[in-house]
C-alpha cells in the first residue's frame, strides 16, 4: 500500500509540520505535536501521514494578540486599506495558491479519504469561489462609490469590517468550507485567526508561506492543536468579534457560551442537518434513485447537505427498493486515487457508530442490506469490535435500512456516513410532521412529476427549511445561491454576496448639503484624502 501511495504523491511522507503563522512569521513549535493518520490502512494499521504543532493556550493567545494588533481598533493598515488594494492582496494569494494544487488534492485523498475526482473538485471550486468573491466585492464597491442624497443630507454608505474573526472549518470540506468564511472575512478588512479542522489539516502547511507573503503581519494567523485548549482562551478573552464555525451545534454552543459578551459576538454557523427526501408514487424511479444514491452517499454521506432520511410512498416502495439495491451493487468501492465512489470514512470512530445505529434499527424491526443483500443481526456482529477504536478498516460499505420507524435511533440522529434509512408512508402528513418536529431545517428534496402535488409541498416546506429541491438531491451550490438553515441548522447566510455582508456592517459618512460642507467633501474626494469617503470606481 505504501509503495502504491508513494507513486501518486508529489512529496515525501511523513510531513512533519513544526511551524504556524503568527504575526506574519512562520513560528516553530518544537514541543508537543499531534500525529495524523490516514483512514487508509496498511494491513490492520492506519498509515502515518505526519504531524502538526500542538499549541498551548498561551501560545494560541499570541495569534489573538497579533490579530488585535493588526486590526488596531479599526486603525490598522488592513482595515483602513482601500478595497482595491485588499483585492490585490487576495489576487496575489490566489495566483500562488494555484501552484499547490497537486499537494492539496493529494493530501485531501490521503487524510480524509476523499476520492481523486472530488478532491480535485474541492480545489477548483475553492479557486472559483475566491475569484467570484473578488468580482462580487468589485460590484458591491462600485455600487457604494456614489453619494446618496435625501432631505438635503448627503451620505456615502459603504461596508466596513467587524474586527477579529475566528474561522473554524469542518473536516469534510477542510479547504472549501474554511475558505468560504476566511476569504470574505479577510477581503472585507477583518483580521483572522484560523483553527484548521482535526482532520484535513496537513495541506495547510503549503498555504502558510503564501499567506505570509500575501498579507500584512497579523492579518492571517493560524492556531493548531486541541480545540478546547486553544479556542477557549481566545473566545473567553472577549476580544473576538465574529465566530465563523462549521460543525456541530453542540460544539458551537460550547464555544459561544465562553464569550463574556455573547450578545456582541456575531456568529456565522453552519451546523447539523437531517435532510429528508419525499418520494411520491408518480416519481421517475431511475432518476430518483440516482439522485438519492448521489445525495446520500457522495463522499460517504459525510456532508451536512446529504440526504439523510428517505420517505417513500407505500405504493412504489417495493419498486424503489429493487432499483435502489440494484444500483448500489454497482457502486465502485475502494481507494480514493482509484476514483472509487465509496472510500474509507474519515473518522476512526465512525464505523462503530454506524454499525451501532444499524444494530439498533435491526433490533427494533428494520431490515438491513449491504451489497444489496439482507444482513441479519447475528451477521452484523462481525463488524462490531469490542473496543470502538480497535477497528481493522475504516471502509464502510453502504447500508440500506428499510422500514425505519420513529422509535429507532437512525430516525432522528444525523448519521453523517453511508447509511440510507428508508421510511415507508401512506399519508403525506407523515413526512411533513417529521420535518415540522425536527430540530433541523436546512433542506428537503421532493420527487414527483405532478405539479399540483409538488406545489402543495413547496408552500409548507419553505417555512420549515431554507431550500426545497425538486427532483434533485440537496446541495450547497451554486455558490451564488443563499446557503443557510432554520432551527438548529445554521445562523447567518453564506453565499458569495451574502458572505461579504455577514462579515461586515454598513457604515456611512453623512453631511448636510451646505456650501461649506460640499467644499470640504469635494476637497477630500479630489485629493483622495480618505480611503472610505471616495468615489473611485474599481474596474
Amino acid at each position: 500500500m505504501l509503495n502504491e501511495i508513494e507513486e501518486i504523491i508529489p512529496f515525501k511522507l511523513p510531513i512533519e509540520q513544526k511551524e504556524s503563522l503568527i504575526n506574519g512569521n512562520l513560528v516553530k513549535f518544537n514541543e508537543d505535536k499531534v500525529d495524523i493518520y490516514s483512514p487508509i490502512y496498511e494491513g490492520d494499521k492506519p498509515i502515518y501521514l505526519g504531524s502538526h504543532p500542538k499549541m498551548s493556550g498561551q501560545e494560541a493567545l499570541l495569534a489573538l494578540d497579533a490579530a488585535a494588533k493588526a486590526f488596531d481598533n479599526g486603525n490598522g493598515i488592513w482595515p483602513t486599506m482601500k478595497v482595491e488594494d485588499r483585492i490585490k492582496s487576495v489576487e496575489k494569494f490566489l495566483t500562488m495558491m494555484k501552484k499547490s494544487e497537486k499537494e492539496i488534492v493529494t493530501l485531501l485523498m490521503l487524510e480524509i479519504g476523499k476520492s481523486k475526482t472530488d478532491s480535485a473538485k474541492e480545489f477548483t471550486r475553492t479557486i472559483a469561489y475566491i475569484e467570484d468573491t473578488i468580482f462580487a466585492l468589485k460590484d458591491l464597491d462600485r455600487t457604494s462609490s456614489r453619494l446618496v442624497i435625501a432631505d438635503n443630507v448627503y451620505a456615502q454608505i459603504r461596508r466596513s469590517p467587524l474586527g477579529i474573526v475566528l474561522c473554524m472549518g469542518p473536516f469534510n470540506y477542510p479547504l472549501n468550507e474554511t475558505f468560504t468564511t476566511l476569504i470574505p472575512a479577510l477581503i472585507m478588512g477583518n483580521t483572522v485567526i484560523v483553527k484548521p479542522p482535526k482532520l484535513g489539516v496537513l495541506f495547510f502547511k503549503y498555504l502558510l508561506p503564501i499567506f505570509e507573503q500575501s498579507f500584512p503581519p497579523g492579518v492571517v494567523n493560524f492556531i493548531y492543536g486541541d480545540g478546547a485548549t486553544i479556542v477557549s482562551p481566545i473566545i473567553s478573552s472577549g476580544r473576538v468579534d465574529v465566530l465563523a464555525f462549521i460543525g456541530t451545534s453542540k460544539v458551537a454552543d460550547i464555544i459561544r457560551k465562553q464569550h463574556p459578551a455573547p450578545h456582541r459576538l456575531r456568529c456565522v454557523l453552519g451546523l447539523d442537518a437531517k435532510n429528508p427526501a419525499i418520494i411520491l408514487n408518480d416519481a421517475d424511479l431511475n432518476l430518483t434513485v440516482s439522485e438519492v444514491i448521489s445525495g446520500s452517499l457522495s463522499f460517504n454521506g459525510q456532508r451536512c447537505t446529504a440526504l439523510k432520511i428517505i420517505f417513500v410512498e407505500k405504493k412504489i416502495a417495493k419498486d424503489f427498493q429493487r432499483v435502489l439495491l440494484e444500483k448500489i451493487k454497482n457502486l465502485k468501492i475502494g481507494l480514493p486515487w482509484e476514483d472509487s465512489f465509496i472510500t474509507p470514512v474519515a473518522e476512526k470512530t465512525k464505523p462503530n457508530q454506524l454499525y451501532k445505529l444499524t444494530e439498533d434499527a435491526l433490533k427494533k424491526g428494520a431490515e438491513a442490506f449491504i451489497d444489496g443483500l439482507p444482513v441479519e443481526l447475528k451477521d452484523l456482529k462481525e463488524y462490531l469490535p469490542e473496543n470502538e477504536n480497535d477497528i481493522k478498516s475504516q471502509l464502510v460499505k453502504p447500508i440500506v435500512l428499510w422500514d425505519v420507524r420513529e422509535n429507532m435511533d437512525i430516525y432522528s440522529i444525523e448519521q453523517f456516513g453511508p447509511i440510507i434509512p428508508v421510511v415507508i408512508f401512506d399519508s403525506i402528513e407523515s413526512p411533513l410532521s417529521y420535518i415540522i418536529k425536527s430540530q433541523y431545517g436546512q433542506q428537503a428534496s421532493i420527487f414527483s412529476n405532478d405539479p399540483k402535488k409538488i406545489s402543495k409541498l413547496i408552500d409548507p416546506l419553505v417555512n420549515q427549511v431554507c431550500r426545497v429541491n425538486i427532483n434533485s438531491q440537496c446541495q450547497r451550490g451554486p455558490d451564488i445561491f443563499p446557503f443557510t438553515g432554520r432551527k438548529d441548522s445554521a445562523e447567518g447566510t453564506l453565499s458569495i454576496s451574502d458572505a461579504l455582508r455577514v462579515f461586515s456592517i454598513r457604515s456611512l459618512v453623512a453631511f448636510k448639503g451646505t456650501d461649506e460642507n460640499k467644499e470640504i467633501v469635494d476637497r477630500i474626494l479630489d485629493e483622495r484624502l480618505s480611503n472610505f469617503l471616495n468615489t473611485d470606481f474599481i474596474l
